[in-house]
């Protein structure tokens, strides 16, 4: 089912899930947030006693009560019913049309001080929004960003990339990336997510989950100009195309 359903959808869905974890926190006076923590303190205090029967009888009355803590929390519920509705719905869409399957591609020292000049960074790191390198021709910056929620899109044509290798490293945690890179820039990619896709110049992976992908173009270790992408995302799309 997960590998049918898309990463927007999956997003929104995560994002849900924590507000409404925030919501219970801040305006339920903790919710049951409360009860499951003194639930996880009983399991720890019965687990260090197990050779007792009374600790024993506290472990599993605070595994009982961590259940049922749990379950009652709203975010849980609201992940439970995502759940059966998100089930539901590919069961009727697999009744409809079969099934489509898609094949995947594989010392600090004493120094003098010294003049420094401050370079402004083509990425800020930004919690909330959608990010994108300038439409116009710019200068090359190495990037080493990270995010909270929204998209990423790099656009490697509008700048003139160094002649040793240029660096991207992206950690974020909801959204998709897009970087586009000219045909005559040789590449080397190590991609990983927690869940999501990942479409690599022609090279599909449609069912990310805890996993992560490294490629690299065939004279990636002796041709310039070249630039190495690392990436990382909780739950998100990445799309890296020629243009």
């Amino acid at each position: 089912m997960f590998h049918r359903l898309s990463t927007d959808t999956l997003n929104w869905i995560i994002i849900i899930g924590i507000a409404l974890f925030i919501l219970e926190l801040a305006f339920f006076h903790g919710g049951m947030v409360i009860p499951a923590l003194f639930s996880a303190l009983a399991i720890y205090i019965g687990r260090k006693h197990l050779y007792e029967v009374w600790g024993k009888v506290v472990f599993w009355l605070g595994v009982i009560g961590f259940v049922f803590s749990v379950l009652n929390m709203l975010a849980v519920r609201f992940l439970i019913v995502a759940g059966i509705v998100l089930f539901v719905m590919d069961y009727m869409k697999t009744k409809k049309e079969a099934q489509q399957l898609h094949p995947d591609r594989t010392i600090i020292s004493e120094q003098q001080e010294e003049e420094l000049i401050q370079i402004k960074p083509l990425f800020n790191h930004r919690l909330f929004g959608e990010q994108s390198t300038e439409s116009e021709a710019y200068k090359w910056h190495d990037m080493n960003i990270h995010g909270g929620f929204g998209d990423r899109i790099i656009d490697l044509s509008n700048t003139v990339l160094p002649e040793d290798t240029a660096v991207i490293s992206i950690r974020h945690f909801i959204g998709n990336l897009e970087i586009y890179v000219p045909y005559e820039v040789e590449v080397s990619i190590h991609h990983s997510a927690v869940f999501g896709r990942a479409h690599i110049f022609g090279q599909h992976h449609w069912k990310l989950m805890n996993q992560s992908v490294l490629y690299q173009t065939e004279a990636y270790a002796s041709t310039y100009p070249r630039v190495k992408i690392v990436t990382s995302l909780f739950s998100g799309d990445i799309e890296v195309r020629r243009i």
